[in-house]
């Protein structure tokens, strides 16, 4: 037990620092490392098992909406990120590029794919001739650097991975269902396999996509109340098209212009899951994704009390297999170290086998989120512990919503919104004119944005309401918060 505490307490305390001790959590969880290189994250086995669970349950959900994978190259020629210009103003300060190769100078410099639009053009442009040719729903699974510079593990780093959707239609009708319909599958992976509720909406033209259309995202609250902006979904209307060429022969004769989307969810989700779940003594995972649903700690005394205790704890582990995600800790560590450990790893449930389970044919359960302890025999177990993983992922969801709804206030008055974000934590909904220059004056004066233009507006409208602002004529409500 003693080990427990000192291994507890070697965590900055979530209330004073929460910074700190998520920098900790990372490194003491074994999810990242710091890499060589600044602002780069070396992803641990643990912390990579989380991102292949995240990758596995988005592609199952992407390939039920007719998405296939690709794969395109990580070196992007300068010419072809010059070729739209809104969209290389707005990466530039990012890009890293290469000028020499082999010890020879190039002749055209490349860029390190800080994201794939201009390359998925030149391609589509050639793939594209006729209006059978469409759409083309194409996903990469790949990483992307962009030369940040205040960097942080999983949230904002100079080399990190993702799945970059990039798809092409007939008409800027499809292209906008495709956005939303893709924005609508972050939404149900965040709410539903992550336990993160998120809101969604559309960005405003400061925050929008370089480049696109209407960028919409989904944005989550994290444990101190800020804004994590968790997956982006651009209909880039025309823009690249015209840009790369992408036509096509319609069936009236004509020769159009495709109109394009691109959608996007990265390692920061992991920062997320880490932000919204976390306590004082390490990290929760929603079962749904955690590497490690069960882990079966076994406990014995006395040298003779051990064969009988692995025996079942072997058995146990083969009844489950392929039922739960489960591991087995057979170190030399002591139970309560290990206790503690599992605990700060975030292990949903704990699995006890010691010498009286033996004899009563039966385990301890003992949930990560609420600590409750429970005895089941094991012939129940595979019935039990699918359900209690079940209530362990709503437990999480609906503590995290309460949070949410408990830290998202609304005012009409500038003072008050300024109060609200000085003294409380979280989003600020505002009545809104949607003033760019106005939205720049108030990031400068509060550091706070508009996350989101919410789907979900007034259903009375905004007739006679003026703008928190500047007091001119509100058009739409929209959420404002201070952010990661």
């Amino acid at each position: 037990m003693a080990n427990e505490e000192k291994y507890v307490e070697e965590l900055a305390d979530k209330e004073d620092d929460f910074s700190e001790w998520y920098n900790e959590l990372v490194i003491k969880a074994q999810l990242a490392d710091y890499a060589p290189v600044r602002g780069c994250m070396i992803i641990r086995p643990y912390g990579y098992a989380l991102w292949e669970n995240i990758q596995h349950t988005l592609d199952t959900r992407f390939k039920e909406t007719d998405v296939v994978n690709a794969y395109f190259p990580l070196f992007i020629p300068k010419s072809f990120l010059e070729r739209e210009a809104e969209h290389v103003e707005g990466f530039a300060p990012e890009v890293a590029w290469v000028t020499r190769g082999g010890g020879e100078e190039l002749e055209e410099p490349l860029a390190v794919r800080p994201t794939s639009e201009t390359i998925i053009g030149y391609s589509y442009a050639k793939w594209v001739q006729s209006y059978r040719d469409l759409p083309i729903l194409i996903n990469l699974w790949n990483n992307v650097v962009r030369w940040e510079k205040r960097t942080k593990l999983f949230l904002r780093t100079a080399e990190f991975l993702w799945q970059e959707g990039h798809t092409a239609h007939r008409s800027l009708e499809e292209a906008e269902e495709r956005t939303r319909m893709m924005l609508d599958v972050y939404r149900s992976f965040a709410e539903e396999d992550a336990a993160i509720p998120v809101f969604t909406g559309r960005k405003s033209e400061n925050e929008k996509f370089a480049g696109a259309l209407r960028t919409y995202s989904i944005e989550a609250m994290m444990g101190d109340g800020k804004a994590l902006q968790s997956g982006t979904s651009h209909n880039l209307g025309q823009n690249f098209a015209k840009s790369f060429d992408i036509q096509y022969l319609d069936s009236d004769g004509q020769r159009k212009y495709c109109s394009t989307t691109s959608w996007g969810l990265s390692t920061r989700m992991i920062g997320g899951i880490i932000m919204v779940h976390g306590d004082k003594n390490g990290l929760i995972f929603p079962p749904r994704l955690a590497p490690h649903q069960v882990v079966i700690v076994p406990i014995w005394r006395k040298e003779e009390e051990k064969v009988a205790v692995l025996e079942m704890v072997e058995r146990v582990k083969k009844l489950l297999k392929g039922k739960v995600r489960v591991t087995v800790d057979l170190s030399e560590n002591t139970p309560g170290w290990k206790f503690a450990e599992y605990e700060m790893r975030g292990v949903p449930v704990r699995m006890e086998i010691g010498p009286r389970d033996v004899q009563n044919n039966s385990v301890v359960l003992v949930r990560r989120d609420s600590r409750a302890k429970e005895f089941v025999g094991v012939d129940a177990l595979t019935e039990r512990l699918p359900v209690l993983l079940e209530e362990i992922q709503k437990a999480l969801y609906d503590k995290a919503k309460k949070f949410r709804d408990e830290h998202t206030y609304y005012t009409d008055n500038y003072d008050e919104f300024k109060q609200i974000l000085e003294e409380k934590r979280g989003f600020v909904r505002v009545p809104w004119s949607e003033d760019s220059a106005a939205e720049l004056k108030i990031k400068e004066e509060t550091k706070a944005t508009v996350r989101v233009i919410p789907f979900d507006q007034p259903a009375e409208g905004m007739q006679g309401k003026k703008c928190f602002y500047t007091g001119n004529p509100a058009t739409c409500e929209a959420l404002f918060a201070r952010s990661y």
